[in-house]
């Protein structure tokens, strides 16, 4: 049962019989006949079919939510009789905002010094791939804003505030300032995150606040990108403090606090919204909340 829960979970997410079931490493004869079996079993059908995948039924958008909670307890239940006779080991999987991707280690270095028996992927999602992942049980923690857009039903443990610098040439016209205005900041040249980052939706809108519009020339998903074309002198930028000192030295280019208004947004860990979490899952929201207390607030250099 939990084999052909796990199959019709996967075809939900992958939309396509034949993706499914490489995910689930079974062949597609496979795959199909187990989502028959349930819908034998259950007296219903869960997955509208023609030609191919059309979606799931009503009923199937029901049993979805139930399969996901029973593999999810399951997943849990077995990990806790894991942790019981071997202690605290694992893997964990990580999805980090783009912008928040130099914090994920001040979270895993010091949760991997105190249990040596867990490894990790860290993976790099926008905040809408972030909760998908969660939901489909593909990750075990996230790491994203907290306020600005709906988290749905997840715990959440706050990290820090991310807050905004003027990334630009040293010697460019914004050279000496100790502040910039958001107007001022739309009328350079800009490199800034695509749409679909949450991180341009904020700048979209603080600039629409101070009655100004973002509109980039250069577009990426990646901020190693956006600094690196931002070190050609041919681009600014608008990234969050804690990615500058990131970077180290910033040797031609300066970082000028951004005002008018000045924006603050809440960064931190979501996980799915279960109780009791899994032993793992419970120690690392353990170390969130330690580290949220240690982590100073994005810094901003005085005037």
């Amino acid at each position: 049962m939990i084999d052909k829960l796990e199959m019709f979970i996967a075809l939900a997410r992958e939309k396509h019989f034949g993706r499914a079931a490489e995910d689930c490493r079974v062949t597609q004869p496979t795959l199909s006949s187990a989502i028959k079996q349930l819908e034998d079993q259950f007296g219903v059908m869960l997955v509208r079919r023609g030609s191919r995948y059309q979606g799931l039924t009503p009923e199937g958008q029901r049993v979805l939510e139930w399969a996901r909670r029973i593999v999810a307890d399951v997943r849990s239940m077995q990990e806790d009789l894991r942790t019981a006779r071997y202690g605290l080991s694992g893997h964990l999987r990580i999805a980090a905002i783009p912008t928040a991707l130099s914090a994920v280690a001040e979270l895993t270095a010091p949760f991997a010094e105190a249990h040596p028996g867990i490894t990790f992927t860290v993976l790099s999602r926008n905040s809408v791939e972030i909760l998908s992942l969660l939901e489909n049980l593909e990750i075990d923690v996230g790491i994203t804003y907290l306020d600005n857009e709906p988290l749905g039903r997840v715990t959440t443990v706050p990290l820090y505030e991310e807050r905004y610098a003027f990334v630009t040439q040293a010697d460019g016209p914004h050279a000496g300032k100790s502040s910039i205005t958001w107007k001022e900041v739309a009328g350079a040249p800009l490199c800034l995150l695509t749409p679909d980052m949450q991180n341009r939706r904020i700048i979209n809108q603080k600039m629409g606040e101070a009655g100004a519009s973002a509109d980039p020339t250069l577009e990426s998903n990646s901020v190693i990108t956006l600094f690196a074309h931002v070190r050609t002198g041919r681009w600014s930028s608008v990234m969050p403090w804690r990615l500058v000192d990131a970077f180290g030295r910033l040797d031609n280019l300066t970082a000028i606090p951004i005002v008018e208004p000045e924006a603050a947004e809440s960064i931190g860990l979501v996980a799915a919204y279960r109780e009791p979490h899994t032993p793992v899952l419970a120690a690392l929201l353990a170390e969130a909340r330690k580290v949220s207390q240690l982590l100073p607030r994005e810094k901003r250099p005085s005037a």
